[in-house]
């Protein structure tokens, strides 16, 4: 890479406006907030974003990979603006209206399944999921889940019982969901299990599941269906080998068990295409998607084969899940990823990852640098022959990387975790990885 330029901050952050703005939060915000760093924002465009003292800041970490179509990109707004002069609520529980239908027609139309689709609209990633737990439930008759160690499917009850990527996240709030059993993810770069006769690690975990999940816990004529991220995203962002899809879906349609592909932050065009699950070549049963569907506002959906949604009125509903301004932004932004950005992403993903890949060669703390289209993690390790995890050294990056004008977020044990907005472009790219390899370097400096 070029050499960084200057920082674009103009205060050492937090500036005295953003300190301000802090000491009140402290008093009146939950604690339980995780806050990354001190940043206070003001106002976005584009990948870029400025915060309360003028600061500006390359924004590859998009609110969690929400803002898909950049901060405040005009065709969303205007969508927005445009449906809130008509009507800003009725409630898609109990009556009707185009926003809704037209936006479930289009997910019926890029659903990853040949199968007809129908949609269960709801307000976020964890409702989403919340939903599919039960729907699987009531279109099987069965009760048990397997989901995978580092799986983030949120915080509410039931998605919290699937979740396994940080104790912290459940400590004090046991008993959770019964009927879940979690296991290995498929991560090549830190594998649990032995890998047996086989070539591909993927297969070797689904085999663990059938011969001793299966024969030992788990009666497979009592488990619903499991639950799985297509890349895992909070527990790293790491990519399964090639093999695992295609032997999951082999178990699963051999036993009768449904596959429920959570793409929360996989989805709606980050990997270069519309779902992360299409890398692999399977058909999953249920989708639950949010985030990125629409540009930043509260949007989340369970999509399904329609011969799957077998419950009836009242069985499950949401008062404002399809919100008539939600749906707006999300047709406004699918529009916007299906003619162009979905494309980018896949493009300027590839341009990345062969940046890091040579930075790779000069820095040994990057162990291992993964991800399919804007959806990129780059694990750090104090040793690449030991592979220990250098999470201090990740979280000193990340503030480093924010203090010089780039945001970014980690993942994982001690991964950092690239998601900028599916419009990036490559003078803006360029700048940011600019500020990473100089943030490296620091970083690197202190071993």
């Amino acid at each position: 890479m070029s050499s960084v330029k200057a920082p674009t901050t103009k205060y050492a952050v937090p500036g005295p406006k953003a300190q301000s703005i802090m000491a009140r939060d402290k008093v009146v915000m939950s604690p339980s907030l995780p806050r990354s760093y001190s940043l206070v924002i003001d106002h976005g465009k584009g990948a870029e974003v400025w915060d309360v003292d003028g600061n500006r800041y390359i924004d590859f970490m998009t609110g969690i990979a929400v803002a898909s179509t950049g901060h405040s990109h005009p065709s969303v707004v205007k969508a927005i603006q445009e449906q809130a002069e008509k009507f800003l609520h009725i409630c898609a529980a109990d009556f009707y209206y185009q926003a809704v239908v037209d936006l479930a027609e289009k997910l019926d139309e890029i659903a990853p399944f040949k199968e007809d689709a129908q949609t269960f609209f709801t307000n976020s990633g964890a409702e989403a999921v919340e939903a599919a737990i039960k729907l699987a439930r009531y279109s099987t008759g069965r009760q048990h889940f397997i989901a995978f160690f580092g799986a983030f499917h949120g915080r509410t009850l039931g998605a919290l019982s699937l979740t396994a990527s940080k104790y912290v996240q459940k400590e004090g709030f046991f008993p959770l969901m019964p009927g879940v059993t979690h296991v290995p993810y498929p991560d090549p770069y830190r594998p649990l299990l032995n890998m047996g006769n086989h070539k591909d690690y993927g297969e070797a975990v689904v085999q663990y599941i059938e011969d001793v999940v299966l024969h030992r816990k788990v009666p497979a004529d009592d488990l619903a269906a499991i639950v799985i991220e297509p890349i895992l995203g909070e527990g790293g962002y790491v990519v399964p080998t090639d093999g695992f899809f295609p032997a999951l879906r082999a178990l699963c349609d051999k036993y009768g068990i449904l596959l429920i592909a959570d793409e929360v932050q996989s989805g709606v065009g980050r990997t270069g295409k519309w779902w992360g699950i299409q890398h692999f070549g399977v058909e999953p049963d249920i989708v639950t998607v949010a985030k990125g569907i629409a540009s930043g506002m509260p949007l989340g959906a369970l999509i399904a084969r329609k011969s799957l949604m077998t419950w009836g009125p009242g069985s499950h509903g949401s008062t404002f899940g399809g919100n008539p301004v939600s749906c707006a932004a999300a047709l406004a932004t699918l529009k916007l990823i299906e003619e162009g950005y979905m494309e980018n992403a896949a493009r300027m993903g590839d341009h990345i990852m062969t940046i890091l890949r040579q930075m790779q060669a000069s820095h040994p703390i990057m162990g291992d640098v993964r991800g399919k289209g804007l959806m990129i993690g780059i694990e750090l390790v104090k040793d690449p022959n030991t592979r220990e995890p250098a999470n201090a050294e990740r979280d000193a990056l990340v503030l480093h990387a924010f203090e010089r004008g780039l945001l970014l977020l980690g993942a994982g044990e001690s991964t950092v975790r690239l998601m900028p907005p599916l419009m990036v472009d490559p003078t803006t790219t360029e700048e940011a990885l600019g500020i990473l390899e100089d943030s490296i370097s620091a970083i690197e400096a202190t071993l």
